[in-house]
Parts: C-alpha cells; sequence; structure tokens
C-alpha cells in the first residue's frame, strides 16, 4: 500500500498535469468540532465585519483588512483553517510597508472567482 501511495505522489510530482484539481467544494470534515465552530461562528463574522473593502482580480478578489495585531493573528487563522477544508484556493497574504492595510488574496484556477463570489457572499456585503 505505501508503494502504491509512493508511486502516484511521484507521477503527481513529475506530472502535474495528471494530479486531478479538488472539487470546488468546503471539506467542512476538515475540521474538529471546534475548529468548525471557530471558523464559521467567530472568525468568519469578525474579519466580515473589519473586512474594509473588496478588490477584483483576474482569478479571484483581494480582501482588505485594517493593519493591527488582533485582525492578523484572526487572519492567519483563519486562513490556516480554510487551507485546509478549501485546497483549491491560492491564499496570499499581503502586509503593506509604512502601517498600511493587510490584503488577502484569494485566487485559484478557472472557476474559483466564481466559487468565491457565491460562497463568500457576506464578505462582499458593506
Amino acid at each position: 500500500m505505501k508503494r502504491v501511495a509512493l508511486f502516484l505522489m511521484t507521477i503527481a510530482t513529475v506530472f502535474p498535469s495528471l494530479a486531478k484539481d479538488s472539487p470546488f467544494a468546503c471539506n467542512i470534515n476538515a475540521f474538529t468540532a471546534q475548529e468548525r465552530r471557530r471558523h464559521f461562528e467567530e472568525l468568519g463574522p469578525a474579519l466580515r465585519k473589519v473586512n474594509a473593502g473588496v478588490r477584483e482580480l483576474s482569478n479571484g478578489y483581494a480582501f482588505q483588512f485594517p493593519a493591527d495585531e488582533k485582525t492578523f493573528a484572526m487572519l492567519s487563522e483563519w486562513i490556516d483553517q480554510e487551507r485546509r477544508c478549501c485546497p483549491f484556493f491560492d491564499i496570499a497574504l499581503r502586509i503593506d510597508r509604512e502601517g498600511g492595510p493587510l490584503s488577502m488574496e484569494l485566487t485559484g484556477r478557472p472557476g474559483t472567482k466564481e466559487f468565491i463570489k457565491a460562497d463568500f457572499r457576506p464578505w462582499f456585503r458593506q
């Protein structure tokens, strides 16, 4: 069994085009019950509340946040969790110089932008 798994990992590394993309669906089973509650009932609402704006990108969106310690900590925790439940996202956290805002970019392959627009609808309300 280990040899098969190793072989498949090697094939996916050598021939990345053969690797199957994960579906556009959140895997909430990637969380414990406590993590799920924290992600969806605490962190998400708190980050939406301080969301300072959304900028459209060619393959996703950039969400702007204030650059305070509390927001940075919440955003870092949220990103760590989000990458487990939605592995199809490319997630970038940008910290602008001179005390500028935090920016989180959610991007990915074709279809990602449409997924974000539908699944993150509350994040777009100002």
